[in-house]
């Protein structure tokens, strides 16, 4: 790899540092949706609530993150278009639109298209601004996952809550703080071979 290609630069996201080709963008869209089909297979059953916990929200921002916003987002289009088309990369194999956690899969396509907007503006290169940009795209999630659920379930705002963010927020804090580790890691180590 040629230093052009390894060294960081301003406005570059993770992927970035691989040679530019229409096929390595093809592979990374590809494959991010396949990280995320996989970890969404990662399913704990939370009690009280039709919605389990995976590992399919901290794939979507990590893919976000580290494909920038265009190839995120198309990684997730991905993954939920052939979800819905029948194959079962959904929570705990499910596949299909509709159901109660569908919301949540909307809205992991908001939220990796703008955690890898902040990514190529640095939000993944220091523990406080990759907590801030894992922060504000977990809560993208909840902002389409939870009052999708009040109305696919029909439950009241305050129980969709209950049900639909509440047992979450420790994982998600959880996933952040992995976040904040290996992110910012990446770029000191890519910044070192520079």
């Amino acid at each position: 790899m040629s230093t052009a290609a390894a060294a960081p630069r301003t406005g570059a996201v993770l992927a970035d540092l691989l040679p530019a080709t229409r096929t390595r963008d093809m592979a990374l869209v590809l494959g991010g949706a396949v990280l995320t089909g996989i970890a969404a297979q990662i399913s704990v059953p939370v009690p009280g609530s039709p919605v389990p916990v995976t590992g399919q929200t901290f794939a979507a921002l990590l893919v976000g993150t580290a494909l920038g916003a265009r190839r995120g987002f198309l990684s997730l289009a991905v993954y939920t278009l052939v979800g819905m088309a029948g194959v079962p990369w959904f929570s705990a194999g499910s596949s299909g639109p509709g159901g109660a956690s569908f919301g949540y899969v909307l809205g992991m396509l908001l939220a990796a298209t703008v955690v890898g907007a902040l990514a190529r503006r640095g939000g993944d290169r220091s523990v406080p601004r990759t907590a801030a940009t894992m922060v504000l795209g977990s809560a993208l999630v909840y902002a389409i996952g939870v009052p999708y659920l009040a109305l696919s379930a029909g439950l009241s705002a305050g129980a969709a809550i209950s049900a639909g963010l509440v047992p979450f927020l420790l994982g998600d804090a959880l996933k952040a703080a992995l976040a904040m580790g290996a992110l910012p890691a990446a770029w000191k180590l890519v910044g070192r071979r520079g």
